[in-house]
C-alpha cells in the first residue's frame, strides 16, 4: 500500500508490477542491497521474500537485519545479514572477501545506502568531517563494492541499481552541498560507466527520487509534511527495472525541473544570494 494523498497520487504514478516476471528474473540468484535495515531498502527486501533468490542485506543496525531474516525467510528467499559501516575501510574489505566466496557470485548489487546532510557552509567551517563522511558512503563506498565485484558481474550478466535523487538532474541548492555533491559524484561514475558495463552484459539502472518516507529525511522538519513516495512504491520501480531492463527511472515532472534549471540559472543565481542574505539578518534580529 502507497497511502498516497491526492497531491502524492497526481505526482507518483503507479508502477504496476508483474511478480511472476520478477519471480522468473530473481529466483536463485544472489541480489546484494545496501542500506537494508529500513526503508527503501527494507522493502526491497520483503518484495523479494517470496521468490528462491539469496538476499545479502548489508546495514548498521544488525538487530533490524536479523528481525527482517526471520520474517522473510518463513517464506521462499534465503537471507544473509551482514552489519557493516560502509565508510569503514575494513567492514567493507570484509564485505568484499564474503561475497566473493559465495558460490556463484553475485548477480545483482541495489546500491541504496545513503547519508543526508542539511547545513549551511558557514555551519561547516571546522566539520570536514561533514564531507568525508558523506563522500565516504555516498561515493567511495558503492565505487569500492562494484569495482571488486565487476568481474562477478559480468560472470553472471548481472544488473546495477543505484538509487539515487533527482537532484543529481537539477541546479545544486543552498545548504546541501556535502550531500548534493556525493551523491551527483557517483550517478555520474555510474553514467560514465555504463557503456563500459554494457560491453561486458552487465545492466545498469538509475533510479531518480525525490523524497522518499524513509528515516532519512526526519531531520529536516521542512519535509515531514511534504509531498513524498513511499518506499514501497520504490521498491516495486526497482523490482519492475530488474525484469524489464529500464535503464532510468524519474517521475514525470522532473522534466520541468531540468528545463528550470537551464532556463532560470542566471536569474536564480541572481536572486538566491539574495533571498539568503536577507533570511540571515532577519534571524540576526530576532
Amino acid at each position: 500500500m502507497h497511502n498516497y494523498n491526492v497531491l502524492e497520487s497526481a505526482l507518483f504514478f503507479p508502477s504496476p508490477i508483474r511478480f511472476e516476471k520478477l519471480k522468473k528474473q530473481v529466483d536463485g540468484k544472489t541480489i546484494l542491497i545496501t542500506g537494508a535495515s529500513s526503508g527503501i531498502g527494507k522493502e526491497l527486501a520483503f518484495l523479494f521474500a517470496q521468490t528462491t533468490a539469496h538476499l545479502i542485506l548489508v546495514a548498521r543496525r544488525g538487530d533490524l537485519m536479523h528481525a527482517m531474516k526471520t520474517e522473510i525467510e518463513k517464506s521462499s528467499a534465503k537471507v544473509t545479514v551482514f552489519q557493516a559501516d560502509l565508510r569503514n575501510d575494513e567492514d567493507v574489505n570484509e564485505l568484499l572477501a564474503f561475497l566473493h566466496l559465495l558460490e556463484g557470485g553475485v548477480d545483482i548489487v541495489v546500491s541504496n545506502a545513503g547519508l543526508s546532510i542539511n547545513r549551511p557552509i558557514v555551519q561547516s567551517l571546522d566539520r570536514y568531517h561533514d564531507f568525508t563522511r558523506t563522500m565516504a558512503l555516498n561515493y567511495f563506498a558503492p565505487v569500492q563494492l562494484l569495482l571488486s565485484l565487476i568481474p562477478l558481474l559480468e560472470q553472471n550478466k548481472g544488473h546495477i541499481v543505484n538509487v539515487s535523487t533527482i537532484n543529481a538532474l537539477l541546479l545544486p541548492v543552498p545548504y546541501w552541498a556535502a550531500y548534493q555533491a556525493s551523491k551527483t559524484a557517483f550517478d555520474t561514475w555510474l553514467r560514465s560507466a555504463e557503456p563500459e558495463l554494457r560491453s561486458r552484459n552487465i545492466s545498469t539502472t538509475s533510479i531518480y527520487l525525490p523524497l522518499v518516507k524513509t528515516p532519512m529525511i526526519e531531520p529536516t522538519k521542512a519535509y515531514r509534511n511534504s509531498p513524498a513516495m513511499s518506499p514501497v512504491h520504490v521498491a516495486e520501480i526497482i523490482g519492475h527495472a530488474l525484469y524489464s531492463k529500464r535503464q532510468i527511472y524519474k517521475p514525470w515532472w522532473l522534466i520541468f525541473g531540468q528545463w528550470a534549471s537551464l532556463i532560470f540559472r542566471a536569474p536564480l543565481a541572481f536572486i538566491v544570494p539574495k533571498l539568503l542574505s536577507k533570511k540571515e539578518r532577519a534571524r540576526g534580529n530576532a
